[in-house]
């Protein structure tokens, strides 16, 4: 008999979406966070001489102490906080680092608070721990930005975990240092975790990015190379656990993940050995894609009603065409040939929207534009008959 857990576990719509559109000719790509930048050469040929070099048996399931190094660099460098590399388990991608954190926090019955909206995955990684979901609802009226005292509502003596994202998928919103400091009180006088996806870190437009550890020592902080350096398939992360947790992760990877790869783990020192600076070209580039495809949509005569601060994503509220949100991403998909998530799948105050994604060309985004545009002008001709 198929457990509860895997009944429980909900599809990733964006991921459904992609596979319905790579059936499909010529579709514009906006469902998923794929950045459109080659991965930095310096990280490929680092990759390309340690597969030359033999580097394919295992490493310790921590990662190699040189990689582990280099990590504790980068928050020394970028942030001004010192991390021990004991405190670093390098994993294949962030999703697994975000399984290991609530492997190692979560016993079943245990409330972890998520904002809503929220990463589709989020859930069902709780769910994966026997965990139960409560949620501090967010609105486009604040930018989709929490505020402190929904958290102070939502948070109770039985919350084991806060889950933050910052800056955040679905919505693009960043938190502030001052936020990110008074949520970590709100977890301690709790007595709860802070477990903070920073993967989308490096992509903030306006402001400054906060790691948690700026604040606490006793979190869980996830990231990973995906997003900032290109590197979505090459699957490389890591955690940086609380002191007092490090040996429990480090058996739970030992017996479920083994290690990441090792020739991608040259590659990932090589990323943060060569800086990135390369990044400010980047997030140029992705603010001029966000203020255009802002301006589109409100143009379309969809609301918007905030501008993300980070990452590549905009919610769209679509409550006032036909249907629900799965049938606007259809019409878009089938009619205009362009792929686009459905919110309810990222929470229930995302459930009237669509998630665009805006890792794609300039050239791509503007063709996107011109055929949803053209689709709805086709609805209304139609309605008006």
């Amino acid at each position: 008999m198929v457990s509860e857990r895997a009944t429980r576990t909900t599809p990733f719509a964006a991921m459904d979406v992609l596979e319905r559109a790579n059936r499909m000719d010529d579709v514009v790509h906006l469902e998923v966070g794929e950045p459109d930048f080659d991965t930095p050469a310096a990280v490929t040929d680092a990759a390309v001489a340690a597969l030359r070099a033999g580097e394919t048996g295992y490493t310790s399931s921590k990662g190699k102490p040189e990689l582990r190094e280099a990590i504790a660099a980068y928050y020394d460098r970028r942030y001004g906080v010192d991390v021990s590399p004991e405190r670093i388990v390098v994993t294949s991608g962030s999703s697994p680092a975000l399984l290991l954190a609530f492997a190692a926090l979560v016993d079943p019955g245990d409330e972890v608070v998520l904002t809503d909206p929220y990463y589709a995955c989020y859930p069902n990684f709780v769910r994966q721990t026997g965990g139960r979901i409560s949620t501090v609802p967010l609105s486009a009226d604040d930018g989709f930005r929490p505020r402190v005292d929904a958290f102070e509502r939502t948070v109770s003596a039985d919350t084991e975990a806060l889950l933050l994202n910052s800056p955040a998928n679905p919505t693009g919103a960043v938190l502030s240092g001052s936020t990110l400091d008074e949520l970590v009180s709100v977890a301690d006088r709790a007595d709860a975790t802070v477990v903070s996806d920073e993967v989308y870190h490096g992509l903030t437009y306006e402001g400054e990015d906060h790691t948690v550890l700026e604040y606490t020592d006793d979190a869980f902080v996830v990231d990973g190379f995906s997003k900032r350096f290109a590197m979505t398939g090459w699957r490389l992360g890591w955690m940086v656990a609380p002191e007092e947790y490090v040996g429990h992760v480090n058996r739970i990877a030992q017996n479920t993940l083994i290690c990441a790869p090792n020739f991608v783990q040259s590659g990932g020192i090589a990323a943060l050995e060569s800086g990135d600076d390369f990044l400010d070209d980047v997030r140029d580039t992705y603010r001029e894609r966000r203020d255009f495809l802002v301006s589109e949509v409100e143009d379309w005569g969809l609301s918007v009603g905030y501008t993300p601060g980070g990452a590549y994503y905009l919610l769209v509220d679509v409550g006032d065409l036909p249907g629900d949100a799965f049938d606007a991403a259809d019409f878009f998909l089938e009619e205009a040939g362009v792929a686009m998530t459905p919110g309810p799948d990222f929470g229930t105050n995302a459930e009237e929207c669509l998630r665009i994604s805006y890792a794609n060309s300039a050239e791509r985004l503007a063709e996107a534009s011109e055929r949803v545009q053209r689709a709805l002008e086709s609805v209304e001709i139609t309605a008006a008959d």
